[in-house]
């Protein structure tokens, strides 16, 4: 077999993996999918529902980009496999918005604040802060409390000034300053 023969060969259009079907709420709509038992909830988001505001940085849990809630929890997605989601609810960057469209609170901050620069951590970042903004939970807005808040999220491009800035303005924004 010469080297290049491998990329003739065509790929099956189904995998041998053992399916499953899964239901889940997806921001606010019912979803319900046959899936392989070795699909990340990231790829089923992603490439299942479109919904590609989830972004797949490092797939080991480390950078945050996946971030997504479930249960009103941040979760790794890139962690998390579609069947473990089963019967959960799940909000992506895609529901942050408000309901008319506008900015939220936390969307809002982060462009006052020129808190992203290449915007591929963001939609993590504000879903592990939603996460927190929901929980009811103090919040401590010094620098440290949001740096502690932030520091499951790597980015990459801003050096985190301004992230920090942009969630203690989110914060006022919200009333929970």
């Amino acid at each position: 077999m010469s080297s290049h023969e491998h990329l003739d060969r065509a790929l099956p259009d189904t995998s041998a993996d053992p399916r499953a079907e899964v239901s889940l709420t997806v921001n606010g709509h019912a979803v319900t999918r046959e899936v392989s038992t070795r699909m990340l909830l990231s790829d089923f988001l992603r490439h299942g529902l479109r919904l590609t505001g989830t972004h797949v940085g490092c797939e080991h849990g480390v950078c945050g980009a996946c971030t997504v809630m479930i249960d009103g929890r941040s979760a790794r997605s890139c962690l998390t496999l579609a069947v473990q989601a089963d019967g959960a609810e799940v909000r992506t960057i895609e529901s942050e918005a408000n309901d008319d469209g506008s900015l939220s609170a936390l969307q809002q901050a982060f462009q006052e604040c020129h808190g992203l620069q290449c915007g591929y951590c963001t939609p993590g970042m504000i879903m592990n802060i939603r996460s927190h903004f929901d929980s009811g939970e103090p919040l401590d807005l010094s620098d440290a409390g949001i740096r502690e808040l932030i520091s499951g999220n790597l980015c990459r491009c801003t050096g985190y000034a301004n992230i920090v800035k942009a969630v203690r303005r989110a914060a006022e924004l919200a009333g929970r300053a």
